[in-house]
């Protein structure tokens, strides 16, 4: 059975000893959607101050770096280099970019951060944007397809319509044009509330049903986000790197897969309860769900800064 204990006092000083690198989600673990975590500023400094490279991964596509580099700002967690911030939008154009190295036009059901990273990697795109039904099926049959289009990336869209899964279901039906997806995350479920908001997962199951195709994710637990890290840092490595999430399925089973440790907080989407249901499964991938730590929040960690020897 795997182990997640809750951090303490005692542990501190063997905990902070075991990495380098510290990985950070950010929905749910720096931030909520208004503000900053309590304490997040504090625990990032003291981080830092002890030698620590912090670096942030998120699955949010709806945000490229600058964007993200600017909410740090905004929310009064000082300055963070887009080098240091990780998000899908940018996976999925470095993935076309250097991975595939791709050449034509992509089309995009996504959303602003995705259109700015495409953008600095000088892919072009078409298909932000509102895409509303008209006419009827047979009008259908002559809408355009842009003959440049060779590839397909599909997240996060507002703007989602029946049209745009038309059109990147017939992209795909050429089995040469890469289908790259963001993340499979299913919904949020606003605390306190009956509302359910669909999740990006949704959108990439409609378009994966049509098109009978499987898309390449890019996003957590896959490992593509941390092997962009390492890409860029070159002296990060997984048995020295911890990640902090507060997403079981994504942010735990990221570093379960990537052989990191793991610490997860209880300020965001999964519970303790979760953890305990997993840890009693005989499931392996339940298991692989089990975090080696758990804390409140971020304001706990570095609490226990203050308890080891500088």
């Amino acid at each position: 059975m795997a182990a997640c204990t809750e951090l303490t006092d005692d542990r501190a000083q063997e905990f902070f000893d075991s990495f380098d690198t510290v990985l950070f989600d950010c929905d749910g673990v720096i931030w909520t959607a208004k503000s900053a975590i309590p304490g997040a500023q504090e625990t990032l400094k003291k981080l830092r101050d002890l030698g620590k490279h912090v670096i942030f991964i998120t699955n949010n596509s709806t945000k490229s770096r600058i964007q993200y580099a600017k909410r740090f700002t905004d929310f009064g967690l000082g300055k963070v280099s887009v080098n240091d911030i990780f998000c899908t939008a940018y996976a999925a154009a470095h993935y076309l970019k250097e991975t595939l190295k791709f050449e034509g036009k992509v089309y995009l059901i996504g959303e602003s951060g995705l259109e700015e990273e495409l953008k600095l990697h000088n892919i072009s795109y078409t298909g932000p944007g509102p895409d509303p039904v008209v006419g009827t099926q047979q009008d259908w049959l002559q809408i355009p397809l842009d003959p440049e289009v060779k590839a397909v990336v599909v997240s996060h869209d507002i703007h989602i319509s029946f049209v745009k899964i038309f059109k990147a279901a017939s992209y795909l039906s050429n089995p040469s044009f890469p289908f790259i997806a963001t993340e499979m995350d299913g919904r949020n479920h606003y605390p306190g509330t009956n509302i359910v908001k669909p999740g990006t997962g949704c959108i990439i199951n409609a378009v994966k049903t049509a098109a009978l195709r499987d898309p390449i994710l890019v996003g957590k637990p896959n490992k593509y986000l941390f092997e962009c890290i390492q890409q860029r840092h070159k002296g990060v490595v997984a048995d020295r790197t911890l990640i902090v999430g507060d997403s079981l399925g994504t942010d735990i089973l990221l570093g379960r897969n990537c052989g990191m440790k793991t610490l997860f907080v209880l300020s965001g989407i999964s519970t303790l309860e979760e953890v305990r249901h997993n840890q009693a499964s005989n499931s392996v991938e339940d298991q692989k769900r089990v975090p080696d730590f758990y804390l409140p929040s971020i304001k706990e960690l570095g609490d226990l800064i203050s308890k080891i020897k500088l």
